[in-house]
């Protein structure tokens, strides 16, 4: 089997007495959807924060192809190609959808200053913004402002922002959230082919989404993984259906 991309060991976080994540090792590797389930309070979003360097663990590390990036910061884990999905609330909404991928494109090339010269003058961004506009299906919507857009094309829109940081593997959470059916449907299809760019770390609620999806799947509970296997291990398992599938606990 080849190396993992993205490799967490033992990782641990305590706020006080509480281990919000409890020893979590977990792998990704190349060409893989490696989805983390769990119910509320979990500790996914704790362990997301340590991924993205967000949050610092108390102890155990976080590999980046292979290089202990633990102590590095969220910008420096980015530029060595962690790629989280922006938040919607991160997105400039006062300005279209290929100008906000713009702005991803140059600070990836380390160059924000440009973004406020006029567009004519960075040709280049503009042709590879609107090439990664068409690859996530928003390239007919590109001088839309993104506060027009649907909920739906906002999720399309942060992953295209994180597309053009160029990542080695993407982090994505719960793209599915506030998404209907058509949506939910039109983004599987378009994560599913996305993991040929780079794997995909994918937080998820939504379970059919998941199983369809999902390469392998690790279950979070109470800070600790209980179990990962394929989604038709996940789905038969009894400590599974008990801790979380068959109902999800109050945390």
């Amino acid at each position: 089997m080849s190396e993992p991309v993205l490799a967490l060991k033992n990782i641990v976080k305590t706020f006080g007495s509480f281990k919000a994540t409890d020893d979590v090792s977990l792998e990704l590797f190349p060409g893989e959807i490696h989805a983390l389930i769990g119910p509320n309070g979990a500790g996914k979003s704790t362990l997301i924060g340590q991924i993205s360097g967000s949050l610092r663990s108390n102890s155990g590390q976080v590999y980046l192809n292979g290089r202990d990036i633990s102590a590095l910061s969220v910008a420096k884990r980015a530029s060595l190609g962690l790629g989280r999905s922006f938040q919607v609330s991160s997105l400039a909404l006062e300005y279209s959808a290929r100008r906000n991928v713009m702005l991803a494109i140059q600070a990836r090339q380390g160059s924000v200053y440009r973004f406020w010269q006029p567009v004519s003058k960075d040709l280049d961004a503009i042709q590879q913004a609107q090439s990664i506009l068409e690859k996530v299906g928003l390239g007919d919507r590109s001088e839309i402002v993104v506060s027009e857009l649907s909920h739906g094309e906002k999720r399309q829109l942060e992953v295209a922002c994180a597309l053009a940081l160029k990542p080695v593997c993407f982090l994505l959470d719960e793209p599915m959230a506030g998404l209907g059916p058509e949506g939910t449907e039109k983004l599987i299809g378009f994560l599913d082919q996305l993991r040929s760019e780079a794997p995909i770390l994918l937080i998820e609620h939504d379970m059919d989404a998941v199983f369809r999806l999902a390469d392998r799947i690790s279950v979070l509970v109470y800070g600790r993984i209980i179990m990962t296997g394929s989604a038709k291990e996940i789905a038969s398992s009894k400590e599974v259906q008990s801790a979380y599938l068959g109902s999800e606990p109050a945390c």
